[in-house]
């Protein structure tokens, strides 16, 4: 594997990354300055992220990709917990011969990304976590039931909407057991000390109010679990957004840009 950050003679690529028993859709645009890997919402596909490159432009790297069963064209798994998810920030990464990188995260991709950071200092140059990553104990076995009955419910009209790579291609159960595995690794005694480890330049960009599946005060009351981690931690620095979890990567990327840019310009210049 070769370090990419300073070279410009890396040509635009679109393909499949074979990993485990399937095949991530991943494009790479090539550029000079250090690589960015984009890490999606939990059943978002790559195409979120477009204003986010436009505005930091062609010079820098831009590595996105859609996970297992995600977009058009990710193939399905038997797979799909978060463990795999880290796998496959690696999987990509090493395909595309890329040893350090800034990793940008929103929502379920923020969670995947503070790991993958956690455990590689060496090899992260910063993490961008977009309204993501909070130690916050929000799951109990009512939020449990109603996060199954939401899955369930949305399952007559998600198939229909497959073809444009707009829903996943799991079923209800998947997408709820997904969905709670992101709630028992975001509780405070699991996610806590992996963010009060991590050593590498940390920027969250934090959205307002409520979004789709939330209620009343919920998603603002676990924002407040990031003034401990700020406190503790001095890598880690926040920027709160006027739009909310939904709208911020089409309403508020200027702010996610210019926070990668913070973690990861003076690097590009080395």
């Amino acid at each position: 594997m070769t370090n990419s950050s300073a070279s410009s003679s890396i040509a635009q690529w679109t393909g499949m990354v074979p990993v485990d028993d399937t095949a991530l859709a991943v494009t790479d645009t090539g550029g000079p300055r250090v690589p960015v890997i984009y890490l999606n919402g939990q059943f978002a596909t790559q195409g979120y992220w477009r204003r986010v490159l436009a505005e930091l432009g062609g010079e820098w790297r831009h590595i996105t990709f859609d996970e297992r069963a995600r977009g058009k064209k990710s193939g399905r798994s038997a797979d799909y917990s978060f463990e795999a998810a880290v796998r496959d920030v690696d999987a990509v990464l090493a395909a595309r011969g890329v040893e350090r990188a800034v990793v940008v995260g929103w929502s379920y991709g923020a969670l995947v990304a503070a790991h993958w950071a956690h455990r590689n200092p060496d090899r992260a140059l910063g993490a961008v976590l977009v309204d993501g990553a909070y130690p916050y104990d929000w799951l109990d076995d009512a939020m449990e039931q109603r996060i199954r009955k939401l899955f369930k419910r949305m399952g007559w009209f998600t198939p229909l909407l497959r073809p444009t790579g707009l829903t996943p291609r799991m079923t209800p159960a998947e997408q709820a057991d997904s969905n709670i595995e992101l709630g028992r690794l975001s509780r405070e005694r699991e996610l806590g000390p992996v963010l009060d480890g991590i050593t590498v330049p940390v920027r969250y960009v934090v959205a307002s109010g409520t979004s789709f599946g939330s209620r009343g005060d919920e998603q603002e009351r676990i924002r407040t679990s990031l003034a401990a981690v700020t406190s503790r931690n001095a890598h880690i620095h926040s920027t709160k957004v006027p739009s909310n979890h939904g709208a911020i990567l089409r309403k508020d990327f200027r702010a996610v840009a210019e926070a990668v840019l913070e973690v990861g310009l003076d690097r590009s210049r080395r």
